[in-house]
């Protein structure tokens, strides 16, 4: 297998969570340099005749990643993979013991269709929620008509059917783990209860889910909400980034929820890299000490100064100690459709810091591929659009953030359609010889829509990219 580092084979995410893997099938405990690695014979994929080791029958097709190389969720709290430190250096991942090489191969998982109004009524039924699933262009409604007070259950009819719940209507927070969307009762007063109590209210939302066998974490509270998150053990390997939340309120009542309803299908198995090749390329993908690191695009910050450009002072490297690797699944996109790819899911803690989650797509690089998108720099300066890492919305008001440089100028633009919000961002660049300070921040931008988003995804143009809840 080439060592060597492809220019499109890192795909890196970053979210601030911790890794909830206590009975998951697939862990390893790194200390005192050694290692020990249960591997899910599932992930082997025994059964699956459609692919096969490179050179053998039914080899599978090359796996297009969106974006592959950047990350796509960086922590709002921390620096991702690959983007500019601002108190330093570049990030170095080391192991605290030995990594392990993991399974010969493993699968995609795929969520396709569409949503059904039993598959719907299921849910809200498990929620509490009486009548019959009403249709609204691209989404399901179940629950309030009135002053939009009382419940309500959306879920997107396109898998993999992203949903939410809200009991107590407009008033929650989207300032949620893992995205789900935090629903509080009116003065939000009480005692949250126990993770036990939160654990058994949650249980047949899970069950209706489909995810009633996955890794529960009931830690986070939200005042007096506490909040269980669940993430789904598929094909005998942990998730990460298809997590439901629901929370429960100082009653024992489910006061809100977000997640995925439709059921995942397995596709295309591929030949997977171990763990030390994968942190390697994870350490690949940050800038060299002394450059200007994590561009969002390969457009130049400022005229005739590229991404990768001296700053002509050596920054000190921060180094970020690797407590523990999973083999398992981790969200990305192809053709802004997601799906679950297998990924080394890594725990990292910074000297002094908290403690971190990132993820390395583990598929052999021989098998990962990423078409141009549309504006993307042919190597002669020519900038393209922002990409987009993240939104927030607020009725009308959508904000997009984005990686640009300080001395350019940046305008958002949206196209609405029945499903989807495609977002643009366009970059200005500073006047000829105006001196500028390279250094990329991460800025946002708001574009005032012709109506809420309403269970519509957010797409990012230029990519065709789905584009993460701040």
């Amino acid at each position: 297998m080439s060592t060597e580092r492809p220019d499109n084979d890192v795909t890196t995410t970053r979210r601030r969570s911790p890794l909830v893997a206590a009975s998951v099938a697939a862990a390893v405990l790194l200390a005192g340099g050694g290692g020990a690695y249960w591997a899910a014979t599932a992930a082997d994929g025994g059964d699956d005749t459609r692919s096969a080791a490179p050179g053998g029958g039914g080899t599978p097709p090359p796996l297009a990643l969106d974006d592959a190389g950047t990350p796509t969720a960086p922590s709002r709290e921390g620096i991702a993979p690959g983007e500019p430190d601002p108190h330093g250096g570049r990030l170095v991942y080391r192991a605290s013991g030995k990594l392990p090489d993991g399974p010969a191969k493993a699968a995609v998982q795929r969520a396709g269709g569409t949503v059904t109004a039993a598959e719907v009524a299921r849910l809200a039924k498990a929620l509490g929620l009486a009548g019959t699933p009403q249709s609204e262009a691209t989404s399901w409604k179940v629950g309030s008509d009135g002053d939009g007070s009382g419940p309500v259950l959306r879920v997107n009819k396109q898998a993999p059917g992203s949903w939410t719940f809200t009991r107590y209507g407009s008033g929650g927070t989207d300032n949620c783990k893992k995205g789900a969307v935090c629903s509080v009762a009116p003065g939000g007063s009480g005692q949250p209860v126990d993770e036990k109590t939160a654990k058994a209210a949650a249980a047949p939302v899970l069950k209706a889910a489909g995810q009633d066998d996955a890794a529960l974490d009931a830690g986070q509270l939200m005042g007096s909400v506490r909040v269980v998150n669940a993430d789904p053990v598929v094909d005998g390997l942990p998730t990460y980034g298809w997590a439901t939340g629901v929370q429960v309120g100082p009653d024992g009542q489910v006061t809100g929820g977000a997640g995925k309803l439709k059921a995942l299908e397995k596709g295309d198995a591929y030949p997977v890299i171990g763990a030390a090749e994968a942190l390697e390329r994870l350490n690949a993908a940050q800038p060299p000490a002394g450059e200007i690191g994590g561009c969002a695009s390969p457009a130049p910050l400022s005229d005739g100064v590229g991404c990768g450009a001296k700053t002509g002072a050596e920054r000190p490297a921060t180094t970020v100690t690797v407590e523990k690797a999973v083999f398992g699944l981790a969200v990305h996109t192809t053709g802004g459709e997601q799906l679950l790819v297998p990924s080394w899911i890594f725990s990292v803690k910074p000297a002094g810091g908290v403690g971190d989650t990132v993820t390395q797509v583990a598929v052999d690089p021989e098998y990962l591929t990423r078409e141009p998108v549309p504006g993307e720099s042919t190597g002669d300066a020519t900038p393209k659009d922002r990409a987009v890492t993240s939104y927030s919305a607020d009725g009308r008001t959508l904000s997009v953030t984005f990686w640009g440089g300080v001395c350019s100028t940046y305008t958002a633009a949206a196209r609405e359609d029945g499903d989807a919000v495609r977002v643009t961002v366009a970059e200005k660049k500073a006047e000829p010889g105006k001196v500028c300070v390279m250094i990329a921040k991460e800025l946002t931008r708001t574009v005032t829509l012709d109506r809420p988003l309403d269970g519509r995804k957010v797409v990012d143009a230029a990519s065709g990219a789905l584009v993460p809840r701040a």
